[in-house]
């Protein structure tokens, strides 16, 4: 069934969100991502983040992260996500790890498990 989704999916121009959900020891974060599986890059990817200490929600609209090969053009290795509200970027990576900064100053950093 899931292939046959996929395939009118892919036949349409239709994406299949898909989420993830990183849950650190301040935040539940979950990740969707809005673009076509198989697509390398993805510039519609959705945040939501929900404080475990008050429950207020911030949800975000980013895109992925990726190294570049050696052409210096072509993404290569996926890093993880990036996400800003005015000045303040909210970086999640592939390994788990929460960064929030303004600027250059670093507001916090967290480990947290994929689920």
């Amino acid at each position: 069934m899931r292939r046959t989704l996929l395939f009118v999916s892919l036949l349409l121009g239709i994406s299949l969100a898909r989420a993830s959900t990183l849950t650190t020891p301040s935040f539940i974060i979950e990740i969707t991502v809005n673009c076509a599986e198989g697509n390398v890059t993805c510039d519609n990817v959705g945040y939501v983040g929900t404080s475990k200490k008050n429950g207020k929600r911030i949800k975000l609209r980013g895109k992925t992260m990726h190294t570049l090969c050696a052409d210096n053009v072509t993404p290569c290795r996926f890093l993880g996500y990036e996400f800003h509200n005015g000045n303040t970027q909210y970086r999640v990576l592939d390994g788990g790890e929460l960064t929030v900064t303004l600027g250059k100053k670093v507001l916090l950093e967290e480990k947290g498990e994929w689920r």
